[in-house]
């Protein structure tokens, strides 16, 4: 037993050697220089230790706005990207020809690089001296008013960008729900056919019930990666996103490290933990969640 044991162990050492180095120790790193104030990676000094970085930090419009956005931006894409993929993979379970060609084709944004997406997004939507962009002429045909959808108001680029975001996570949703849909036992669905049963109530009662552990995989990934956005943002508005009051959290830890602003380690430190106590929040709740609604 004992010699198994130390075997599995074994096997599992590049595992955690590689979760330590990479993951474990960067995350206590990181703790601890948001508690160094004024900290100095050039020198390794800081003027004191406390929580001042916090309190700079949660007191900052520009993390304040970067917080909102993050917010926005969870609350609205998780839902709507797992609702669409979720009855577009019904509707590509339920058609028999060109199956397969037409999961390819849902599929191909995931395969296509993120900022060439934005580019052409940004393309679409953009106002310029000459013309008022695909978009506008399309609003402009139904007799709507132009709106400057890049540079105009904020509810405006909020807009534009939800809508790519929902774009660019749509696919893998959809691949994963339409391999779920498939694994579901068709015997269920065969009993519940006999007994004269409504497909609403096949859907609701048989299907989704069997495919909510990937519906929560999906919420949960889909949650966590919304957080952590910001090459969706940079792929429209540019990297100048405070002007734009168009950053996220993770765009304000890289302006803190890197911008124009950057030279501030303690700083995006503080930021980082912040975000990360509200993915591990949200997560947790999630996890809470599920033992009532998720069926494995």
């Amino acid at each position: 037993m004992d010699y198994k044991s130390n075997k599995a162990w074994l096997y599992l050492l590049p595992a955690i050697l590689f979760l330590g180095v990479f993951m474990v120790y960067p995350l206590i790193d990181v703790f601890i220089y948001s508690f160094e104030e004024g900290y100095n990676s050039a020198s390794q000094t800081s003027f004191g230790v406390g929580a001042y970085n916090y309190s700079y930090v949660l007191h900052d419009p520009y993390f304040l706005q970067a917080l909102k956005n993050t917010f926005l931006l969870v609350i609205i894409t998780v839902p709507l990207s797992t609702g669409i993929a979720l009855l577009i993979s019904a509707a590509l379970s339920s058609i028999k020809v060109l199956k397969d060609a037409f999961q390819t084709i849902f599929f191909l944004p995931y395969v296509t690089n993120t900022l060439a997406v934005g580019l052409v997004f940004m393309i679409l939507f953009q106002k310029t001296p000459y013309s008022d962009g695909f978009i506008n002429n399309i609003i402009g045909f139904f007799g709507g008013s132009a709106v400057d959808w890049i540079d105009g108001p904020y509810w405006a680029k909020m807009f534009v960008l939800c809508l790519y975001t929902i774009w660019i996570v749509m696919p893998f949703k959809i691949l994963l729900l339409t391999g779920a849909l498939a694994s579901v036992n068709q015997d269920y669905y065969n009993a519940a056919r006999v007994d004269g049963t409504s497909r609403s109530r096949i859907f609701f009662k048989i299907t989704l019930p069997m495919i909510s552990p990937t519906i929560f995989y999906l919420v949960i990934t889909g949650f966590i990666g919304a957080f952590k956005a910001y090459s969706d943002a940079v792929a429209l508005f540019g990297t100048d996103l405070n002007a734009a009051e168009m950053n996220t959290i993770v765009g304000y830890i890289y302006d803190m490290l890197y911008g124009d602003s950057g030279g501030y380690p303690s700083y995006a430190s503080s930021a980082a933990i912040v975000l990360f106590a509200i993915v591990l929040t949200i997560t947790c709740i999630n996890l809470l969640v599920s033992r009532k609604h998720v069926h494995y």
